[in-house]
């Protein structure tokens, strides 16, 4: 079942019939220009999540970036006791050892392996929710036909994003946020547009691409190279932006961005930028999973953690990413040294016309 919800907020003025026609014109035209956000919040589908004793869920992600999401819901629904067990499977939906779906010729094929990718972790881990922890993948998801057609709750991470900016720049209209992502998250445009629908002016919102940052993060997050390449993109980003003349957030809207964040904070630092927060939705896309009606259902909760994934991951990433998930979840960091190898876990050739075909 496709879920898609959105929040709007009528306020009573004085407004003509023709200004009123021109903002539901306006926000018309917002939601058939870019796919919805999978939201879980006022689903009808959560209630009867939250009732489960035991329940599964899979976590996907282009890479290595949602780990950093398994190992902060471990954690959580471990000191939490709201179910009596939860089996948390992370699903890296790459599908070739070199070039992933933004290598692919048209967003059609990406739609078609990615629904291929949920399709198959439907059928072969069963899971009551499956989280993506991605937000290219989050884009996607609400066109692909698995999202169309199946009965199993899907989450995506851009909308905790959007709501996580926005209540930082809610409050002054002085306000400005730096979001850093990847290119096509950046492209794709769906923060700026789920901002815009909640009233947020795109003055106080600044969208930085990172092309390849992900790639040095998952080989040492916190290596020279990456602490470099870091630097670059924040003095790019303030460059376009000027002095700010509020306070600044700072919004992490790639999964893998995180794992490197004291070198964010020595970018900003060296340069005498005061930054108010550094904002990770990695960190609340899965609290709904977490009410406080629902602590201590059972005296503990037993968490078990798996990772899959049909290309090898490299050793440099294992160890890169293994380290950081040591000081934030041991359960995960043992689960990804011991990542199960599928092979054959997916049919994605037939999906895909290669270059020169």
């Amino acid at each position: 079942m496709k879920t898609s919800f959105f929040k709007t907020r009528v306020q009573s003025s004085p407004a003509t019939l023709t200004a009123v026609f021109s903002l539901l014109l306006l926000w018309f035209f917002s939601l058939i220009q870019v796919p919805a956000a999978l939201a879980a919040e006022n689903s009808e589908w959560l209630p009867g999540l939250l009732e489960k004793e035991q329940l599964t869920v899979v976590v996907t992600d282009s890479g290595l970036g949602g780990l950093s999401v398994v190992a902060d819901l471990s954690e959580k629904l471990a000191g939490q006791g709201g179910f009596r067990q939860v089996d948390l499977v992370f699903v890296n939906a790459l599908f070739r050892e070199h070039g992933g779906y933004n290598a692919l010729q048209s967003r059609e094929e990406q739609l078609a392996v990615f629904s291929r990718a949920l399709e198959t972790m439907a059928a072969r881990f069963d899971p009551d929710l499956i989280l993506i922890a991605c937000n290219t993948l989050s884009v996607l998801a609400p066109d692909t036909a698995f999202v169309a057609g199946s009965g199993v709750p899907v989450v995506g991470i851009v909308e905790a994003g959007v709501e996580q900016i926005a209540q930082r720049l809610r409050a002054d209209p002085k306000a400005r946020n730096i979001m850093f992502a990847t290119r096509t998250t950046v492209d794709e445009g769906s923060h700026l547009d789920g901002l815009r629908r909640l009233g947020i002016g795109q003055e106080q919102f600044l969208a930085q691409a990172c092309p390849q940052l992900t790639m040095y993060i998952e080989q040492g997050f916190d290596a020279m190279d990456t602490e470099l390449l870091i630097d670059a993109y924040v003095d790019e980003a303030l460059s376009m932006m000027g002095e700010p003349s509020g306070p600044l957030t700072v919004s992490f809207n790639c999964t893998h961005f995180g794992y490197s964040l004291p070198l964010w904070r020595l970018a900003f630092e060296s340069r005498g930028v005061a930054v108010d927060a550094f904002l990770d939705p990695n960190t609340k896309m899965a609290d709904f999973l977490l009410t406080d009606d629902r602590q201590r259902r059972y005296p503990s909760t037993e968490v078990t953690v798996k990772v899959v994934s049909m290309p090898p991951i490299q050793p440099a990433a294992i160890d890169s990413i293994g380290r950081w998930l040591d000081g934030a979840s041991p359960a995960t960091a043992a689960a990804l040294r011991h990542y199960q190898r599928v092979e054959d876990l997916f049919e994605w050739r037939s999906l895909v016309r290669e270059p020169g075909s």
